[in-house]
């Protein structure tokens, strides 16, 4: 599934936006309400999500750079050995 770049990009943020949400949801409805604790769940949980995706992005993009970072290393010396 394809999205739009800034869209991509924010949805860690618009996981923790969401378990800001729910958390205040339950606290505005208050402990007597049956789906408080739920909601207090859910929030913990996208909370989870967006600090797990943020994590695996940057996890992602620095196993890449260094990736690249080798490669050119590995270029710069094949470059060098033919002159």
């Amino acid at each position: 599934m394809w999205l739009p770049t800034p869209i991509y990009e924010r949805t860690p943020q618009l996981w923790l936006l969401m378990a800001v949400l729910f958390v205040v949801l339950a606290a505005y409805i208050g402990f007597g309400y049956v789906f408080t604790y739920f909601y207090i769940l859910l929030g913990i949980v996208c909370a989870v999500r967006g600090v797990q995706v943020r994590r695996m992005r940057l996890e992602y993009r620095r196993a890449a750079s260094e990736d690249s970072e080798a490669a050119g290393k590995l270029a710069a010396e094949a470059a060098g050995n033919q002159a």
